[in-house]
């Protein structure tokens, strides 16, 4: 079902200081200095307009919060690196890697299943392109959207009582900090929730991602080798 949405506007400045982006997420974040001078700047601006339909809200863009209070809830533990790789070669715990196919292939941990989360920018919609000119503003040319085949795709490789380990590049959080109270979410932590919501039991998350896999001099192998 579809959410209606007014004729879309997108205006930004063509003057406005840094932007950071997250490649381990399909958001762009704005600093609030930047998002007032977003707001004041009389500079020469960039609209876009299409009558494009945004699609209703999906499980995967619920808020964080409401994420992370149900896999407190349903028990996914995080485990670290180390402590994943005795897990997989003792107790048949399988390595979900949800990053991007073309990570995957660069380099994975051995017997890693890869199913992306999220996946470039397929279609050509009025929303669409309109999403595509957004990310292009800012310097991003492979814009990324929720992987509507994920659940399907996991499902043909691992059955409901199947013991994974979801992993993604940076691994996210979801313990507090002082500056991050409700922890922070990442593409493994959004596939755990997915995964937990369509009956899945025994899901853990990777902390400190495969970043630290790497830089900790785990194994790792290639599609190459």
């Amino acid at each position: 079902m579809l959410a209606s949405a007014p004729i879309a506007r997108l205006t930004v400045p063509t003057s406005f200081g840094i932007v950071s982006s997250s490649s381990d997420l399909n958001f762009v974040h704005l600093s609030s200095p930047v998002i007032s001078r977003l707001r004041s700047s009389r500079s020469a601006s960039l609209r876009i307009r299409s009558a494009a339909t945004k699609p209703a809200k999906s499980p995967a863009e619920e808020d964080w919060k409401i994420k992370r209070e149900v896999l407190l809830e349903k028990r996914v533990r995080s485990v670290e690196v180390k402590e994943a790789l005795r897990l997989q070669k003792e107790n048949n715990f399988v390595i979900l890697d949800v990053r991007p196919e073309a990570e995957y292939k660069e380099s994975h941990p051995p017997g890693a299943i890869n199913v992306q989360v999220y996946r470039l920018i397929k279609e050509w919609t009025a929303w669409d392109i309109a999403r595509r000119a957004a990310f292009a503003f800012f310097g991003i040319f492979s814009g990324t959207e929720e992987n509507p085949e994920f659940l399907q795709s996991v499902e043909s490789k691992l059955d409901k009582d199947a013991k994974i380990i979801v992993a993604c590049t940076s691994g996210g959080t979801m313990r507090p900090s002082q500056n991050l109270p409700e922890g922070q979410q990442s593409r493994s932590l959004i596939a755990a929730y997915l995964l937990v919501l369509n009956g899945y039991k025994n899901v853990f998350h990777l902390d400190g991602g495969l970043y630290t896999w790497f830089k900790e001099g785990l194994p790792t192998v290639s599609e190459d080798e």
